[in-house]
Order: C-alpha cells, then structure tokens, then sequence
C-alpha cells in the first residue's frame, strides 16, 4: 500500500510539473524556439528564446537556446558578410588589372575577415556545416590576403 501511494504521489507530480511546462508561457516560446534552433532558423530562435528568458529568468532552457542562437548567429553573419565582400572583390579584379589601390582595399577587406573570424567563439553546439563553411571563408580571405601583401 506504501508502495502504491508513493508511485500515485509521484505521476501526480510529475504530471503537474509536466502540466506547468506545457502551459507556462515561458516554456511554450522555449519549445518553440528550440525547434527553430534545430532547423536553423537562429534568428528567431533567439528572438523566441529570449521573449521566454524575460517572462521567466529561471528557465534555463530558454538561457541555453538564447546563448547557443547567439554563437550560431555570429557564424551566420560572419558567412554572409564572407560572401558579399568575395562578391565586391570579385567585381574589383573582373578586368584583370590590380592597381595598388584595389590591393590595399583587398588587404583591408581580407585582414578584417581573418580577424573577424579569429573571434568567433567556437561551440559544441555550432552546427558543424557552419563552423566548416566559415572555416572555408577564412582559408579563402587568409589567401587573399597573402597575395594583397605580395608585390
């Protein structure tokens, strides 16, 4: 009978933990941010996550989903920033003539872009085809700017 009491004691409280975490606001965005994290949609995780950190500072999964969003959303802008500054190179060097002034704006572009990339904060929680791609940019501006500093 002990035994019986415990275990009805026990799914009632879990079933109301259970209860409080499906229907708390601050839970309901938390979810729903974590899907957009898992799909990669960082910026409205974050945005999600951290509409349930302010109804709820103790919800810890919204504290982690914002951070992650955070990390991953550094990459995000770091490719994107990658691939418009390849475009305005691209569009320097067309008519196959470098003068000193589109070199030191290459170099400038390039040394911004290595040292950009030199403060992301790597994560285990990064998805690994970010951190590759952004890696791939780096080796790309890294050459760039090797040939920039070369007469």
């Amino acid at each position: 009978m002990k035994a019986k009491s415990f275990f009805l004691i026990a799914f009632g409280f879990i079933a109301a933990m259970m209860l409080y975490f499906f229907t708390h606001p601050s839970y309901e965005k938390s979810l729903e941010a974590k899907f957009y994290y898992e799909t990669g949609n960082y910026k409205e995780a974050y945005k999600l996550a951290k509409e349930a950190f302010k109804l709820d500072p103790y919800n810890k999964m919204a504290a982690t989903i914002m951070t992650q969003s955070q990390y991953a959303l550094r990459y995000v802008n770091y490719i994107q920033d990658a691939k418009r500054y390849i475009e305005e190179i691209e569009a320097l060097v067309k008519d196959g003539e470098i003068d000193e002034a589109k070199r030191a704006k290459i170099r400038t572009i390039a040394e911004i872009m290595v040292e950009t990339y030199k403060k992301l904060a790597p994560s285990v929680f990064v998805d690994e085809e970010l951190i590759k791609e952004a890696k791939e940019y780096y080796d790309k501006f890294e050459q760039l700017l090797q040939k920039a500093r070369k007469r």
